[in-house]
């Protein structure tokens, strides 16, 4: 393990320091799970992955679910005892693979199965099918999890390894992705290290949290069904036990990204549209306190932000193609503040990025990737509120299942509906006499004006906030 000196040169929070100095000698346990689904092409990677830890896990779950490839058959060949020599000492640990065959619960009932198997230990520790993470990583989060009993869970900070990516629009997507993870991780980082949600791709849990998470809420199971993120909902519930969420500074791992806009749409609408049930009133009747719960606040803040740029976006647009449809758009040089701190704000954040490539700084810094993956996000925002607010009742686990398949055509909606909503208002704008047009300019271009200058406020606050020399 690094000594203080190390941890002091990369600039980072004192109280981590003493984590690290400070381990108690008492040697903790943990059983690692794996949940599987179709994982054929990345479950010995992070298999090995483990096995390579400086601190291997006491015990390895593969639990796999209805799967329709070779997962069980690779995972398999590691199924066995493991002794390991590593620069903590020699170490042993067994790998079991256990095929549950068909699973409605799919990955979450894959991960009750594996809890069963480990809850005797003192730690849980959650990981993915395709994740795959850096050789300090279960070490990291150990020594921070001994240190203080109150922690419930700490999460890695997650990235997308970019190297084996092949292809234009499958590269864009997954730098896109890498861009949105580091804001994620950084402000969690910043918020003293308080993670609202422990994601399932490399977290680790006290079984003690999640035994006082089943007992206060009533479950057989820490992980519950009826919610599209299982990890979010549980993270709220070791909040609300009173036990602290937090995230790593130094524990890193790499995760499977959507390389197609297919999958992207199906897993990113999955993700927002279980975040807004989980945050709307009344939905769930175990979210104590919404929308004032501590994880929920920082989710309807995520909401309204999204809101805004959506809002300033397609009213520019209309504002501009309505003032030079009448020759009445009049450039200002003022307009051009907030595109530049917004590339100031992304090329810091690339800055942060601790496996940062040459595309990130390009992503960054020519503005215009990082627009058009905001399009994207945006059509996402909007395709997930609409198919809430219907109340239309849809499995999105199996929709993202199909999509990463390469079927549904579920992604072609924002496009189509964003071409039907051109051709209204064009029709709509052309019948409208020029006294109307003009009262419609007047009033909306101040609107987005005192908007924009607003959101340029929030990005240049965030632009000069100290970072603390954390790494994401």
């Amino acid at each position: 393990m690094e000594d203080v000196t190390t941890v002091s040169s990369h600039g980072f929070a004192d109280d981590f320091e003493a984590v690290l100095d400070d381990t108690s000698v008492h040697r903790s346990t943990i059983g690692c799970v794996i949940p599987a689904y179709n994982e054929e092409e990345s479950i010995a990677q992070v298999i090995e992955s483990l096995l390579r830890q400086t601190r291997v896990p006491d015990v390895i779950h593969v639990v796999v679910n209805n799967t329709s490839d070779r997962t069980v058959s690779i995972a398999s060949t590691f199924a066995g005892p493991h002794e390991i020599v590593t620069e903590l000492g020699e170490q042993f640990t067994e790998v079991f693979v256990h095929d549950i065959g068909k699973n409605p619960d799919k990955k979450v009932g894959a991960l009750n199965y594996g809890y069963t198997l480990v809850e005797g230990y003192d730690y849980l520790l959650g990981v993915d099918g395709d994740t795959v993470a850096d050789a300090k990583a279960v070490e990291y989060l150990e020594s921070e999890a001994t240190s203080d009993t109150r922690i419930g869970g700490i999460s890695a900070i997650y990235s997308i390894d970019e190297k084996p990516i092949k292809g234009g629009i499958a590269k864009f997507l997954i730098t896109g992705q890498r861009a949105q993870f580091a804001a994620f991780n950084l402000h969690n980082l910043l918020r003293g290290r308080n993670m609202a949600v422990l994601g399932g791709q490399f977290s680790i849990f006290s079984t003690q949290a999640l035994r006082e998470v089943m007992k206060e809420n009533h479950q057989s199971t820490p992980w519950v069904k009826d919610s599209e993120v299982e990890d979010s909902l549980l993270s709220l519930q070791i909040k609300s036990a009173g036990y602290l969420t937090k995230i790593s500074p130094f524990a890193r791992a790499d995760v499977g990204g959507m390389t197609t806009l297919r999958a992207l749409d199906a897993q990113q609408v999955k993700w927002t549209y279980g975040a807004i049930e989980l945050m709307w009133p009344g939905q769930r009747g175990d979210t104590k306190g919404q929308p004032f719960h501590p994880n929920l606040r920082v989710r309807w803040l995520e909401n309204f932000g999204m809101l805004t740029n959506l809002f300033v976006r397609v009213a520019f647009v209309a504002l501009l193609a309505g003032s030079l449809s009448i020759g009445a758009f009049v450039f200002s040089p003022w307009w051009l503040l907030a595109p530049a701190v917004a590339i100031a704000l992304n090329t810091r954040m690339a800055l942060t990025m601790g496996n940062r490539s040459a595309r990130d700084i390009v992503f960054a810094v020519t503005l215009v990737p990082a627009e058009v993956y905001m399009w994207l996000r945006l059509s996402y925002f909007a395709r997930s509120w609409t198919r809430f607010l219907s109340r239309k009742k849809v499995d999105n686990w199996a929709m993202q299942a199909k999509a990463e398949r390469g079927a549904g055509l579920g992604h072609w909606t924002p496009l189509v509906v964003v071409v039907a909503v051109i051709i209204a208002m064009a029709v709509i704008w052309s019948m409208l006499g020029p006294m109307v047009q003009s009262t419609i300019l007047w009033i909306g271009w101040p609107i987005v004006g005192v908007v924009t200058v607003l959101q340029t406020l929030s990005m240049f606050f965030k632009l000069i906030r100290r970072q603390h020399g954390y790494k994401v």
